[in-house]
């Protein structure tokens, strides 16, 4: 059985239009982690590529409009793409202080974009990615869907890590097929910070019997260009999302957070063995399961739009 050790999500802003300086910022977040103690890292969703929040792309029902296609080209231009500079700089912070690290970005695929969720580990660098299933609302406006293909979870010495973007924890199916892979270290990167979130992250660990790790950016409207659209209003210290990171315990207790105060790490001793104790009683995909009444079918295969043969 694993030993105790510490874990950290990290709450920052993103710098929207300026993906190598948040990749910097966030590596100097994790060596922060790393140097406290911090054996995994949790950043929050599109964290690198900015999260458009307030923004509508000037697309009314029925119609684009001119500076709509303008502000998508931005966005585009501000993604990532995996082989770029963004994940060279957090490989070589995770190669350096050996912490997994689990960030969120806005993957860019061609002409299509994602939100995506990396994971590096240590020397091994990027060794996975989770694109969202399922956009929520106006995401669906510049975001592609995900398919089960990236679905991944990674065991490793401190246990069995997987992630799951914002409300696609509100889709039982996806959560059941995690907890049927055995993640004991369930991370939430999100973009909701609403007093609500806690409590579904507490649900989560519950249902699991697992850890959750959920990270939120704080960030203000200064932190987006002068040309970013913001429904929230334009006054620089306008706070656009206003944090509430955490870490909840297999038995749904808060370990850290949340925190609406502004930018900071927190941490938490995390005891592998509460899972095992958790799942004493309650094990949803094990003894608690009733496949005689109830089954889930996966689809793990990469869906192409085009395929050669």
């Amino acid at each position: 059985m694993t030993s105790p050790f510490k874990a950290a999500v990290v709450q920052m802003a993103s710098c929207p239009d300026d993906p190598v300086a948040t990749a910097t910022h966030a590596a100097d977040r994790l060596r922060e982690a790393a140097a406290n103690g911090s054996r995994l890292v949790v950043f929050p969703e599109a964290l690198i590529g900015g999260y458009p929040k307030g923004a509508s792309f000037g697309a009314p029902i029925g119609m684009r409009k001119p500076e709509g296609r303008e502000a998508f080209a931005c966005y585009h231009a501000a993604a990532i793409d995996l082989d770029g500079p963004e994940v060279a700089l957090l490989a070589e912070a995770t190669a350096e202080t050996g912490a997994f690290a689990v960030v969120g970005v806005i993957e860019r695929d061609g002409g299509t974009l994602f939100c995506t969720t990396l994971f590096f580990d240590g020397a091994k660098g990027l060794v996975g990615k989770h694109r969202k299933l399922m956009p929520t609302a106006g995401e669906r406006l510049i975001w592609g869907f995900g398919d089960g293909s990236t679905m991944p979870v990674f065991r490793t010495d401190l246990g069995t890590i997987g992630a799951v973007i914002c409300w696609e924890n509100y889709m039982p199916a996806l959560r059941m097929h995690m907890y049927h892979q055995g993640v004991t270290l369930y991370c939430a990167p999100t973009a909701d910070d609403r007093d609500t979130w806690l409590p579904t992250m507490q649900h989560v660990a519950l249902e699991g019997r697992t850890f959750v790790l959920t990270a939120c950016q704080y960030i203000t409207r200064a932190a987006y260009g002068a040309d970013h659209e913001s429904a929230l209003g334009d006054e620089p210290d306008r706070v656009m999302m206003r944090g509430g990171s955490a870490i909840v315990s297999p038995l749904g207790r808060v370990l850290a957070g949340p925190d609406f105060s502004g930018e900071t790490i927190l941490y938490a001793e995390i005891d592998p063995t509460e899972v095992t104790r958790g799942k004493f009683d309650f094990d949803v995909t094990g003894h608690y399961g009733r496949p005689d009444v109830f089954s889930l079918t996966v689809d793990t295969r990469p869906k192409l739009p085009v395929r050669t043969i």
